[in-house]
């Protein structure tokens, strides 16, 4: 159950918007993620799983560069989740952002899929 767009809020160059699907969130981030603009995607993960969705989907298609901050948020919400019996499960990764995760081994302890459909579907 798909209830639209809940939530969106933009800081320089980043824009993050939140939809409920079901028991999950669907969180869009677009433009860059980086030190400069990372906490706005913090505090969105957060209030996710503060209002009790555990089960998070990051749609990273429209995410244009992500540095180690970025990383080191999803990697927190991870956490967070995974305590909560959830996940943080991305999707639709450009190969530039698919590469910080690939030279970090974040890839590893991230469910990744192709599609933010796919990654519902799972």
């Amino acid at each position: 159950m798909d209830r639209g767009t809940v939530g969106s809020a933009s800081r320089g160059r980043l824009h993050v918007e939140i939809r409920h699907h079901g028991a999950s969130a669907v969180v869009t981030v677009t433009g860059e993620l980086d030190h400069h603009t990372a906490d706005l995607l913090r505090e969105s993960l957060e209030g996710c799983l503060d209002d009790g969705y555990a089960r998070l989907v990051v749609d990273c298609s429209r995410l244009e560069f992500m540095d180690s901050t970025g990383l080191n948020v999803l990697l927190g919400a991870r956490l967070r989740a995974e305590a909560e019996g959830g996940g943080v499960h991305l999707a639709g990764m450009q190969p530039v952002v698919a590469r910080v995760f690939e030279i970090t081994g974040a890839e590893a302890v991230f469910t990744v899929h192709d599609s933010v459909d796919t990654a519902l579907s799972d």
